[in-house]
């Protein structure tokens, strides 16, 4: 039976009579995953990250037609939810389940609108990078039939370039291009996937080939020189002109680009970025509420970095402190391959350590596994300095912290506690796996996510760390304080940007100024929250709320504050907005444990 008239179906049999509070929340969760199945039915992507091997030779459609389809999808799904569920009929995870999937679905339809104020190729998470992030890090190879599966995913590159370009035309057509600094990010990054074997006669494979090639190792020898031989015919017949063409389109569009950085240029540019603020904190913060609390945030943590400079012994002023923590090499490992070899193994080392004194701060833990890679070759120069990568919800791919390598001077080493314990454990890793692991909970509460949520989680986590016992050199500590620092004047430059039109260099300018952090991070930094306005003021937003609810609980329950509860209450309920994840605390104080 076809998912859509399963939903039908579903309806119609609630509509019929409605039952006890229980009937009626499994009728809802039958409804909830069919919505589910039916909107993963059209990502192939989707289901190969969440390790399911249907559609294992497609692409996503980026076409306007499929947005539209979508669009009309989850209107319809909306219109069924309110017309068919009654949430005064409905207790506990099966209301809060209603909730969240109205104010998902609710907010989706609402940011349609914006659809087109995205840039689709930029240096961070273009379509163009996609293509070897994807087959690298999701698609898996078992058997003879995968591996035909992914050539078949290379053979199909030229179409889903040609729809890349159609919405890169779309896109110019109203005045929404990106600055023209992006346009050489991108282009040299498509260069680098299309060098190497079969492309050229360098005598290394290419980013693609090898992760192939790998993949197949375990085949028969028959079947992987054959797969092989094929691999590279796809590359070179169907892959690399596909490459060529969106390298032409970029260059004729950079000759047309401009310097204007923020989304205050775009259509309508202010009232998009004030929605992205509001959709990506769930909360009804303005730009410029947001601007005054990064400017008091910055101004805090400044007093702090200062009392901690003074126990180092270091005479001068913070920003001499700055120059020195930025410069002096034994801040830094060496630019090499054992430098950056020590620094993987110490990340890693960092990540056991952390794992060994969980048990005192958490209830449940992640089942799935974490390994700590560098962001590969071909994307590492613009990429930034960290990232996380969901493994599968059946373990059988581990969760990934990814680590920018390519200069490990913007790498500082009194900044890695805070890091690995942001992207990885207790961080992303944790809170992402365990959400994942929620095998009662709706397929939607699972896989979905809130940025204000994880993010602050991931920032909070960073804080709890200390609590935990790291962080017991100085230097380490103001690394702690350097990354809040860094989170807090993303609210500044981000507003800043994107609503105070400020200039990229304004933007770096102030980085320099307030934060330890090297020329080469700053730069970065300020490139990514360009081309992803309002995203970077999530993380202090939700890390200060979560801080907020456990200082409201600890007072409220005195001596039966546990803290274990309280990370079991905001993590076992999958990624929830801002102003429901104070709902549940508020229940937990009402509850009296």
């Amino acid at each position: 039976m076809a998912v859509a008239a399963l939903v039908g179906l579903v309806c119609a049999v609630g509509a019929a009579a409605a039952g006890t509070p229980a009937e009626e929340g499994a009728r809802l969760n039958i409804f909830l995953e069919a919505c589910f199945q039916e909107a993963l039915d059209k990502s192939p992507e989707e289901k190969a990250r969440l390790g399911l091997k249907e559609d294992a030779d497609e692409w996503d459609d980026i076409s306007d037609s499929a947005a539209a389809e979508m669009q009309l999808m989850r209107i319809r799904h909306l219109n069924a939810l309110k017309a068919r569920f009654d949430p005064a009929r409905l207790q506990g995870q099966d209301r809060m389940s209603y909730r969240l999937f109205e104010y998902a679905t609710e907010r989706d339809i609402d940011a349609f609108r914006w659809r087109y104020h995205t840039y689709p190729v930029n240096q961070m998470y273009g379509v163009h990078n996609n293509v070897p992030a994807f087959l690298i890090n999701h698609h898996e190879v078992a058997t003879v039939g995968d591996a035909e599966n992914y050539i078949k995913r290379l053979e199909g590159v030229p179409a889903l370039f040609e729809a890349l370009k159609e919405n890169l035309r779309t896109r110019q057509s109203m005045g929404i291009m990106p600055p023209r600094f992006v346009f050489e990010h991108a282009i040299n990054a498509c260069e680098r996937i299309v060098s190497g074997a079969p492309f050229d006669a360098s005598g290394r494979d290419s980013t693609i080939l090898e992760d192939f090639r790998t993949k197949v190792g375990a085949l028969g020898e028959a079947d992987r020189a054959g797969l092989i031989a094929r691999a590279e015919g796809a590359l070179k017949e169907r892959v690399r002109p596909a490459y060529e063409g969106l390298i032409a389109l970029l260059r004729e569009q950079q000759a047309q680009a401009t310097d204007d950085a923020g989304a205050w240029k775009l259509p309508d540019g202010r009232a998009f970025y004030a929605s992205a603020v509001q959709r990506t904190t769930t909360t009804d913060l303005t730009p410029e509420q947001v601007h005054e609390m990064g400017l008091r945030e910055v101004a805090r943590i400044h007093a702090e970095m200062t009392e901690i400079m003074k126990k180092t012994g270091f005479s001068g002023s913070l920003a001499d402190f700055f120059e020195h923590t930025r410069s002096d090499p034994k801040f830094f490992y060496p630019n090499n391959s054992r430098g950056r070899g020590e620094y993987l193994e110490e990340a890693m080392r960092l990540t056991d350590e952390m794992r060994s004194r969980l048990d005192q701060f958490f209830i449940t833990k992640p089942k799935a596994d974490m390994v700590v890679r560098p962001v590969e070759p071909f994307r590492e120069k613009s990429a930034g300095k960290a990232f996380y990568n969901a493994g599968s919800p059946d373990g059988s791919r581990p969760g990934v912290y990814y680590v920018n390598l390519y200069n490990t001077m913007d790498m500082p080493r009194y900044q890695m506690e805070a890091l690995a314990f942001h992207e990885g454990i207790p961080g992303h890793h944790m809170q992402i796996s365990i959400a994942q692991e929620l095998e009662a909970l709706p397929r939607f509460r699972r896989f979905d996510g809130y940025t204000a949520y994880s993010e602050g989680w991931a920032l909070y986590t960073e804080v709890l760390a200390k609590e935990m016992g790291f962080y017991t050199d100085p230097y380490s500590d103001f690394g702690r304080l350097a990354m809040e620092l860094w989170r807090a004047c993303r609210l500044v430059v981000d507003t800043g940007l994107h609503d105070k039109q400020w200039t990229r260099e304004q933007a770096i300018d102030y980085l320099m100024k307030n934060t330890p952090n090297p020329k080469g991070d700053c730069t970065r930094a300020i490139e990514r929250y360009i081309v992803l306005p309002g995203q970077a003021t999530a993380y202090t937003v939700g890390r200060n709320t979560i801080m907020a609810l456990r200082d409201r609980a600890k007072r409220a329950l005195g001596p039966k504050f546990d803290i274990r509860r309280f990370h079991e209450v905001v993590l076992t309920s999958g990624a929830v907005p801002l102003d429901v994840l104070e709902e549940m605390v508020e229940e937990m104080i009402r509850s009296g444990s």
